[in-house]
């Protein structure tokens, strides 16, 4: 697919008249629909924070006299994956560096620490070489990436098992799953290892093949964005920078005859012509309020949010002991079970930064950061996936142009910066789709008043 088709005009197309558009929200989504609809429509990115780019979030700091950049939510992709994001950082000539994604597990409660790299790495404690707890976890590994896929086609073919339900029909012992499986889901997803138990496990199978985590070979090389991914924002948002507007809570939506009537805090309450929704889909539940449907209601409330504080820091206790464990990702797991994800960035490997001091981003911090090396906090939210995720992100199409409001969000995907640019290139070419910008578009039909239910996306290559 050519990402570029995606930027023609809707004039050249056949035409849209030109609309006054909303969007709801700064991230990836909101960001790719502005990027897109800028060129032909009024826009107007209403943005809650007083910052820019949602979960990309740069930090930008001095450290023993050197000034570094550091991402802080955002870090990683790779070109196999993220067909749509790479083809949109190649039009906007943003540069990138390729990095590693080494993961490590460090267990206090049974002292294990080792990093699936290489030999050197699971075996960092020469110990395990003849432990045979440790043994018996790499041989599951294997066995896992082997048979996995092949046992939940022999299960059922429509099987929407949780992974505590798969790890309950067949036998892998509980160093694997404690100890590998649940860390490197809890870290993928940041959420509890108790919430990935109820993850549906095809979901989950599904993007550890299709992003090499299955396999040794054919692992896609992950990238990094030079300088920071602030870069690429920066660019995205270069022609239509003077469109935003930051510190603009929206209270609420109305549709009326005229529009979508949407209430800012602080501001007078203003029509649009089509608002997109590219904020958190709880969010934009609570926005709608008793405005909402009963579609919106319905699909927008299968998807729940994780809440994680993140510390950006230079206090490499928080690493594994043995330097040998030191891997991009370090996942944490504490004596007692913990109600949240605890894993570690080692950013100086996974972004290339010179220096001396080891900089790393904490997800879940529960004291062990000395607090006279911290350098920033923040608060992010991530979607947490349920079994009933696979419906309700089917129904994506019923909330494009859905009266005079749609959707777009990572939500819709994998909870990933493809998944944000894919959902809402989705909802531009629906929107490209509409004759004109009065009843037609509200009522969510074509000029023949049939209903539309296809998106062009289901064309786009995943």
């Amino acid at each position: 697919m050519n990402f570029s088709l995606y930027k023609e005009s809707p004039r050249r197309q056949g035409g849209t008249h030109r609309m006054k558009i909303a969007i709801v929200g700064s991230g990836i989504a909101g960001l790719t629909a502005a990027y897109w609809l800028y060129p032909d429509h009024e826009i107007t990115v209403l943005e809650s924070g007083a910052h820019v780019g949602g979960h990309v979030h740069t930090a930008q700091f001095e450290l023993d006299g050197a000034a570094h950049a550091v991402d802080t939510g955002f870090i990683v992709y790779n070109e196999r994956n993220y067909p749509l994001f790479s083809q949109l950082l190649a039009e906007l000539d943003v540069a990138t560096q390729p990095t590693s994604m080494s993961f490590s597990v460090h267990c206090a409660r049974t002292d294990l620490e080792y990093r699936g790299a290489d030999f050197n790495g699971l075996f960092a404690q020469r110990r395990n070489l003849l432990n045979p707890r440790f043994l018996r976890l790499l041989w599951d590994w294997q066995r896992f990436s082997r048979q996995a896929q092949r046992q939940l086609e022999l299960a059922s073919g429509d099987c929407e098992w949780t992974v505590g339900q798969f790890f309950e029909r067949f036998p892998y012992s509980t160093a694997f799953i404690e100890q590998y499986f649940l860390p490197m889901a809890s870290a993928i997803w940041s959420c509890p290892t108790q919430a990935v138990r109820e993850f549906p496990i095809r979901f989950v199978v599904e993007f550890y093949r299709n992003h090499g985590l299955l396999s040794y070979r054919r692992r896609p090389q992950w990238r990094v964005i030079q300088g920071g991914s602030f870069r690429y924002v920066q660019k995205l948002i270069r022609p239509w920078r003077h469109r935003i507007r930051l510190r603009a809570r929206v209270t609420s939506l109305r549709r009326i005859p005229e529009g979508v009537l949407v209430r800012t805090l602080g501001r007078e309450p203003e029509v649009f012509d089509h608002v997109v929704m590219a904020c958190h889909s709880d969010q934009a539940l609570k926005i709608l309020g008793p405005q909402a449907t009963p579609t919106e209601r319905a699909i927008l409330s299968q998807f729940p949010y994780e809440r994680n504080k993140v510390v950006l820091h230079w206090d490499e206790r928080v690493l594994p002991r043995n330097r040998r464990a030191w891997a991009s990702w370090n996942y944490y797991l504490p004596h007692d079970a913990s109600d949240k994800a605890q894993v570690t960035y080692y950013m100086n490997r996974l972004q290339g930064i010179d220096s001396p001091r080891a900089i790393c981003v904490t997800l879940n911090d529960t004291g062990r950061v000395r607090s006279d090396r911290v350098i920033r906090e923040i608060t992010y939210h991530h979607p947490v996936f349920t079994t009933s995720r696979t419906a309700a992100q089917a129904r994506h199409p019923e909330l494009i142009d859905h009266q005079g409001i749609s959707y777009c969000g990572a939500y819709w995907g994998s909870g990933f910066h493809e998944d944000g640019v894919r959902s809402a290139t989705a909802v531009v070419n629906r929107l490209r789709e509409l004759p004109c910008k009065a009843a037609f578009m509200r009522a969510g039909c074509d000029t023949d008043g049939t209903s539309r239910s296809s998106t062009p996306f289901a064309t786009a290559s995943s």
